[in-house]
């Protein structure tokens, strides 16, 4: 008896190994037998519903574990993966910080506490915990991934290609990696992309599973001034995204209309005053837009500035919203979502809100929210909070609508991988963007991205003035802004302010010419 659950336990971790959940689960099954109020067996437990995609009952079991023995890290960063995907960051990075020091000589849960640090928005304390993690058990490719990663976040990007190099010597087939080496340096020569051409003329994959090696190759054609062999991958690159992504345009355009049906004027006065302040006096600023228009190079002059903090992109004003509105939908944001939100006590929306962000939150007095998404929630945002700031970028429309074209998106803007969508899209974007203007005014702040890279200094200290800071030196010099960065553009802001990208739409004027001729059809300024 005495050996037996330990035994049992061997048994079952052997199992995790091979992902053999039907034996972790009867040995889990047998220690509760054993004993009912066994760690151990909350914790294999945990693992079996964790796999089987029960996020609740995983939640359940491993927080029982962790409350039967306050000891077991392993519990404690099961627990913390499981609040991060249920997107509880704030309980996720509490545990975190917990139980960090008792990590020290587990490269498994190090690696894993590192990702969740990252999802969570906090890569800065991810870096150490990688670095330990590869110290204790070198070669790992995973945690080796994971560490060029962080590096490339945190502007550590010699250490990134290094390691991307290593990993794709030993294997060179491996196509997110060279994605990822594609991006983070102008290519100089052919080399790089004769060997992923030569990737993708040895496999015989279909074009779903070739999606990261095509975007790559196109990037770095595009790089050459190859423009029109480039543009031939980003176009299989779109059209092998879209033939496995179940999307509908017209869901997209549905819940822009609603939000200009039900986030007009007279919405946005019934309310207002009753929304409580924010206790802590700090002062909300949201850097909205589309994707690729500036708002990252925007966010890095703002958070130069002593008084302010950047959170990066955060996904938790929509995440409020949905859950305020009480819709279950399929969809991230729907016209549902929005016209029910719409009806209920914005305090719900601003409150869930601020205690979202809480975690994340220093002694700056303002704070910024750069997340393009969000332009679809300004109305909430400015009902929410009469004094949060609001930065729009805007930028040429064919520029705009081909940065897109060419970028993978995690889980937003679907649209981006067919012309005829990102016409249309953006089409329903100007009319959210005139909607706003009319009903929000001079609340919002709006800045050209062509203007800026033509006059830094001159737009930075409008910006400024538009929010009520102070001109600061360091907002000029943001390229030495060293904090980390999650977006897209995690390498071109760590360089100075340059305009080569202005324009570029017109090397690829023959293939965007459909995408031009509708957008100027439905009166949109392509100059």
């Amino acid at each position: 008896m005495t050996d037996l659950i330990p035994n049992l336990s061997r048994l079952a971790r052997g199992a995790v190994e091979k992902q053999d959940w039907a034996t972790v689960s009867s040995c889990a099954n047998q220690i509760f037998q054993l004993d009912g109020s066994s760690p151990e067996a909350f914790f294999l437990n945990g693992l079996v519903l964790k796999a089987a995609r029960k996020p609740g009952e995983a939640t359940q079991a491993f927080a029982q574990a962790l409350e039967l023995d306050p000891n077991r890290y392993d519990a404690a960063i099961e627990l913390a993966n499981q609040h991060s995907l249920a997107r509880r960051n704030a309980a996720a990075a509490d545990l975190l910080s917990r139980y960090e020091s008792s990590l020290s000589n587990s490269p498994l849960y190090l690696d894993m506490a590192g990702t969740i640090y990252t999802e969570t928005g906090l890569p800065e304390r991810a870096w150490p915990l990688y670095a330990r993690a590869n110290e204790l058990q070198p070669g790992v490719d995973l945690f080796m991934a994971n560490l060029a990663a962080c590096g490339v976040y945190l502007g550590k990007i010699d250490e990134a290609r290094e390691i991307y190099g290593t990993l794709l010597k030993r294997n060179p087939n491996h196509q997110r990696n060279h994605y990822h080496l594609a991006r983070l340096e102008k290519a100089r020569d052919e080399r790089h992309v004769d060997q992923m051409l030569s990737v993708l003329q040895s496999n015989s994959l279909p074009d779903s599973r070739n999606i990261f090696l095509y975007y790559a190759i196109g990037k770095e054609l595009e790089d050459l001034g190859r423009w029109q062999e480039s543009f031939k991958y980003y176009r299989k690159g779109g059209q092998a995204v879209r033939s496995v992504a179940q999307y509908d345009i017209a869901d997209d355009l549905a819940a822009i209309e609603s939000v200009i049906e039900n986030c007009d004027r007279n919405w946005l006065e019934r309310g207002t005053a009753e929304t409580p302040e924010h206790k802590a006096a700090v002062t909300p600023l949201f850097i909205v837009g589309l994707p690729r228009t500036g708002t990252t190079l925007v966010d890095r002059i703002l958070s130069s500035h002593s008084s302010v903090q950047s959170l990066g992109e955060t996904q938790f004003m929509q995440m409020v919203i949905r859950r305020v509105s009480g819709v279950d939908s399929p969809h991230r944001v729907s016209a549902d979502i929005i016209r029910s939100a719409a009806a209920k006590d914005i305090r719900l929306i601003g409150q869930g809100y601020l205690d979202a962000v809480a975690y994340r939150l220093s002694d700056e007095p303002h704070f910024i929210d750069k997340l393009p998404y969000n332009v679809l929630f300004l109305g909430f945002i400015a009902k929410a909070f009469p004094h949060a700031r609001i930065v729009h970028l805007h930028r040429n429309a064919l520029d705009t609508c081909f940065a897109m074209y060419k970028q993978i998106f995690t889980w937003a803007y679907r649209f981006s991988y067919s012309l005829e969508d990102l016409g249309r899209y953006y089409v329903a974007y100007d009319r959210l963007r005139a909607h706003w203007q009319s009903v929000l005014g001079e609340r919002i702040v709006e800045i050209g991205y062509e203007t800026l890279v033509d006059n830094q200094e001159r737009e930075t200290r409008r910006l400024l003035d538009g929010l009520g800071l102070g001109f600061e030196q360091p907002c000029i010099d943001f390229d030495k802004n060293r904090t980390a960065t999650t977006s897209a553009s995690s390498v071109q802001v760590r360089q100075k302010i340059h305009a080569e990208s202005v324009g570029r739409w017109k090397h690829f004027a023959n293939e965007l010419e459909p995408l031009r001729a509708y957008l100027e059809s439905h009166g949109i300024d392509v100059r």
